[in-house]
């Protein structure tokens, strides 16, 4: 009997030394390669969380902010792939699938716990190649304390914008904190005012691009394209082509501007500059029909997993793509990386009004999908954010960008 109770408690705590198929006398370090500079230190925190709970598993972080998809082609072709990879939705995960370098995580039971509607994000060729991790939308981040000192109301149509910035300027206001020193948020927006103008024709658009059967310039009044372009830079700060990320959030954070055009992923970067930041999130209206003003909203980050990783670390890894989608996790995510999660039944009442404005577009259909993640990869990052950033710098013009893009969209759909 004596024996049978000790055989009994060494098979309980040899299965104590293994969680979810890990044995816990193995170290098993991960590397997790994201690009949201906005979520450092909360990113350390998720995956103290995760390892206080699995201790025989560590994640090592590597931040890259900037051109991560160069670098990450770099290293993946070079096999020296991530564990674990933060991808941006749609074209980013379909082209690394394509090249083989995802794991396939269409079994995995995290899948069924995110909103079935989020899937399309990260399906290629009928398989989820990544775990979408958050919903995100792109307008306009609006001071509403200045907003209500200087008499202005949130702008529905792109006459009222104007009117709101000529009315600040007049105050003594920049209307709105930018960077161009910086391309990804201009290429930003020049997608945003490109699908807003496309409207309906933006699928069909895409399709024929995809032929090699159209032209960036086709869906949209180029001419009222690019003179909201020039609109923008007017009411910037004189310096934008100077300012970067952190100028950007500091100027709007110090109350030096009342809005910037960004996503709202950079909310938290300014609430926590200045905590007592009072703001709204609105649609950038493109026209003069308030039908139009749209959210640019889609799924933003993902979370894929190297398929040249060794057996050890892809099971690790899957575990802590399963944690994500738990009440600890989504709590981190929601209260301190300040992100709409994906997963179903995710509490966000929490969050502050910008998060709550977002689920209010989100839920009464008023939004725009980001047509930037649907374009090849590349036209996205070299030709759409170079593109914007060379026009606003009087570097090229309306035509010059246009034939850039088309050159490099043909370039890409002939690989």
């Amino acid at each position: 009997m004596k024996r049978l109770v000790m055989r009994t408690l060494c098979l309980v705590l040899l299965l104590g030394l293994v969680v979810g198929g890990i044995s816990a006398e193995q170290k098993v370090r991960l590397n997790l390669f994201f690009y949201k500079q906005e979520i450092v230190s909360q990113m350390k925190e998720l995956t103290d969380a995760f390892s206080a709970k699995y201790p025989n598993i560590e994640i090592s972080l590597e931040i890259v902010p900037n051109e991560s998809m160069a670098v990450l082609r770099t290293r993946m072709a070079g096999g020296n792939a991530p564990d674990i990879i933060q991808l941006q939705s749609y074209a980013s995960v379909f082209e690394f699938a394509r090249a083989g370098w995802l794991a396939d995580l269409s079994k995995e039971p995290v899948m069924k716990k995110v909103v079935p509607a989020t899937l399309n994000s990260v399906t290629y060729k009928g398989k989820q190649y990544a775990l979408p991790m958050d919903v995100a939308g792109i307008g306009i981040i609006y001071n509403k304390d200045l907003f209500a000192k200087y008499g202005v109301k949130p702008p529905t149509t792109f006459s009222e914008l104007k009117s709101v910035c000529a009315t600040l300027k007049a105050k003594g206001v920049t209307p709105f904190a930018s960077m161009f020193k910086v391309n990804w948020s201009v290429g930003h927006f020049l997608s945003m005012v490109h699908t807003t103008l496309a409207g309906e024709k933006l699928l069909p658009w895409l399709e024929k691009m995809n032929q090699g059967k159209a032209s960036f310039a086709d869906p949209v009044n180029v001419k009222q394209l690019f003179s909201i372009l020039d609109f923008y830079k007017a009411n910037s700060d004189p310096n934008a082509a100077e300012m970067d990320w952190n100028e950007q959030q500091a100027a709007f954070a110090g109350g030096k501007a009342a809005m910037m055009v960004q996503g709202l992923w950079s909310y938290g970067a300014a609430k926590s500059t200045n905590p007592k930041l009072n703001c709204g999130f609105i649609p950038f209206p493109c026209t003069d029909d308030p039908k139009d003003t749209k959210l640019f909203a889609d799924v933003d980050s993902t979370f894929a997993l190297s398929a040249t990783s060794s057996r050890e670390r892809l099971k690790a890894a899957k575990l802590f793509l399963e944690w994500l989608a738990s009440p600890e996790a989504i709590k981190i995510w929601v209260e301190r990386c300040k992100l709409v999660p994906t997963f179903k039944g995710a509490d966000v009442k929490s969050m502050d009004q910008p998060f709550q404005d977002l689920v209010y577009y989100l839920n009464s259909g008023r939004t725009n999908p980001w047509a930037f993640a649907m374009y090849p990869v590349a036209v996205w990052e070299d030709a759409t954010k170079n593109g914007a950033q060379e026009y606003l710098l009087g570097r090229k013009t309306p035509e010059q960008v246009i034939a850039y893009i088309d050159e490099v969209w043909r370039r890409e759909i002939a690989k």
